[in-house]
């Protein structure tokens, strides 16, 4: 069975709790930067705190692309 990204990841989402934790916390750091990024001007500690979202953010997108990957080699075992 050759599943696609998307659905992968809709599967993952039901079946793994820590998937979908994950998932729902990448989606509340990226509205956090959305809201920040409307701003015409951060200043120093906004800008710093947006660069530590955006760390964080970038950890979770690793953390889900890495279990995607993991379910591919299991799935394909």
């Amino acid at each position: 069975m050759n599943l696609k990204e998307e659905e992968i990841i809709e599967k993952l989402k039901k079946e793994n709790e820590e998937f979908r934790k994950t998932c729902e916390e990448h989606h509340s750091l990226d509205s956090l930067i959305t809201d920040m990024d409307k701003k015409v001007y951060l200043n120093p500690e906004e800008d710093i705190e947006r660069k530590k979202l955006a760390k964080q953010k970038l950890l979770k997108k690793d953390k889900i692309a890495e279990m995607v990957r993991e379910y591919k080699k299991v799935a394909s075992s």
